[in-house]
This record gives C-alpha cells, sequence and structure tokens, in this order.
C-alpha cells in the first residue's frame, strides 16, 4: 500500500513505544500526528522527524484521560480523510494490592489503558472502513497473559486490550481494515516510573529495548499476525493457546449445568 499522503497517529507519542513508532513510521514515508501530554517532548520529536525524513507532523497535546481533551482526538480522527493508521499506544501501569489502592488512580487507570483506547478506535474505524483501507494497532502486555499478585487492574485492562481487539477482528475479517494486538513483553521505557514495580528490580535478561520492540511488532504486522508477542520464539505457541480457547467455546453455553455440579 502506498503512503502518499497518508497520516499515521500515534498516542503517548512522546515516549517510549509512541516515539519509536513514530520515528517507523515515518521512515515508512507516512505523515503523522502525534498524541500525549507533554507538549515540548512532542515538539522535540516532530522537529526532529520533520527535519530527518521531510514528513509533515502536527501534534495534539492532550491528556487522554480527560473526556473534553479525548474528544479533540476523537474529532480529528472522525475527519481527517488521510488518516491510515491509528497506533493506541498511550497507556499506563500501576501494581499495587488492590486492597491498599487507591480507587481513583485505578479508575484513571482504566480510562487511559482501556476507555481511551475504546473511543479512539470507535472514532477511527467508520473513515477507515469507508476509505476502503486502514491499520489499528492496539498496545496489549504480557502481562495479559501472565497475572502477577498487584497487578490485577493494570493485568485487567491489558487483557481487555487483547480480548477488544480479537473480537474485532473478528467483526472486520471480511473489510480491508487490519487490527493488531501488541503484548510486548517488559520494556526499558517510562512506564515503570512511580508504578510500583522499578525497572532497575527485574532481570536484566527479561527487559526489552523500545526499538526492539516496536520493529518486531512491525515485523509481525507486515507478516499479517493478529496477535504479536515480540519475545516469544514459537508462534506455535501462541496457535495452541489458541486453539485450546477454542476447544472450550462449544462447552461455553449448554441448557443444563455441567455433571459435575448436580448432586
Amino acid at each position: 500500500m502506498t503512503t502518499q499522503n497518508k497520516t499515521a497517529v500515534v498516542t503517548g507519542a512522546s515516549a517510549g513505544l509512541g516515539t519509536a513508532y513514530a520515528q517507523r513510521l515515518a521512515d515508512r514515508g507516512y505523515d503523522l500526528i502525534l498524541v500525549a501530554r507533554n507538549a515540548a517532548r512532542l515538539e522535540t520529536l516532530a522537529s526532529d522527524i520533520r527535519s530527518r525524513t521531510g514528513r509533515a507532523v502536527d501534534i495534539i497535546t492532550a491528556d487522554l484521560t480527560d473526556a473534553a481533551q479525548i474528544s479533540v482526538v476523537e474529532e480529528r480522527l472522525r475527519t481527517d480523510e488521510s488518516i491510515a493508521v491509528l497506533i493506541n499506544n498511550a497507556g499506563g501501569a500501576l501494581f499495587s494490592p488492590l486492597a491498599t489502592s487507591d480507587a481513583a488512580v485505578s479508575e484513571a487507570l482504566i480510562n487511559l489503558n482501556v476507555t481511551s483506547l475504546t473511543r479512539l478506535t470507535t472514532a477511527v474505524l467508520p473513515g477507515l472502513l469507508a476509505r476502503g483501507h486502514g491499520t489499528v494497532v492496539n498496545i496489549s502486555s504480557a502481562l495479559a497473559l501472565n497475572f502477577l499478585p498487584g497487578g490485577a487492574v493494570y493485568s485487567g485492562t491489558k487483557s481487555y486490550v487483547l480480548t477488544f481487539t480479537q473480537a474485532l477482528q473478528q467483526e472486520l475479517a471480511e473489510s480491508p481494515v487490519t487490527v493488531q494486538a501488541v503484548l510486548p513483553c517488559a520494556v526499558r521505557t517510562e512506564l515503570w516510573d512511580g508504578s510500583g514495580i522499578e525497572l532497575a528490580a527485574l532481570p536484566d535478561e527479561s527487559v526489552m529495548s523500545v526499538d526492539d520492540a516496536v520493529d518486531a511488532a512491525l515485523a509481525g504486522l507486515d507478516a499479517g499476525e493478529p496477535v504479536t508477542i515480540p519475545s516469544l520464539p514459537r508462534i506455535s505457541d501462541w496457535e495452541a493457546f489458541e486453539k485450546a480457547r477454542q476447544a472450550l467455546v462449544p462447552n461455553l453455553s449448554q441448557r443444563v449445568p455441567a455433571d459435575r455440579y448436580r448432586g
């Protein structure tokens, strides 16, 4: 697909995976709309990309936990006919026992990781379908599959991203729009700052670089993978996991309870 006059939107673009996605997509020929809270960082990134690649770069400074601010991004997604790609990367992390957590902090995390991603995807899809092409990439996490004590809310939000994406893939199976879920392992980003787990506490061999994670995710997208787990050596392991899940489906909804629940 030609990228001439095509635009990619990247949320959470001011650092980490978002910055790397912005750079890679500019290298692939996309103009960019970069979304994040930190205006100074966005301006610096935009200036660098413009001077290095010659691509057009717009920025939208927005806190995606705020309904009024997210509406500005939604409006751009609905009305800009050049948009071909949405990278739903903005997200946060929280690791704390639920009994000692602040409910308002959990709510903000859910708003960022779940609500904003859902709203932005909902805003962009009609245009992508009408134009007959498009890609949505939703950044989940390996912790959608590997639940840890203290990570109930975070894993819950990232599990939502995975299942939301898989259901959307079924909805769009006959359409020209591609939807990918990416489940990175621990990545060396600022996500960990103030999360309750310090990056330094993790074994070095379990932490991937930002560039490697994004390059792997894009390679998975190019290969047509609906779900990309950058550190998973064998895609057959994911396929076996999905096959086992599908084996449950015929018995998930029956008229009578299973025999073991009946006296």
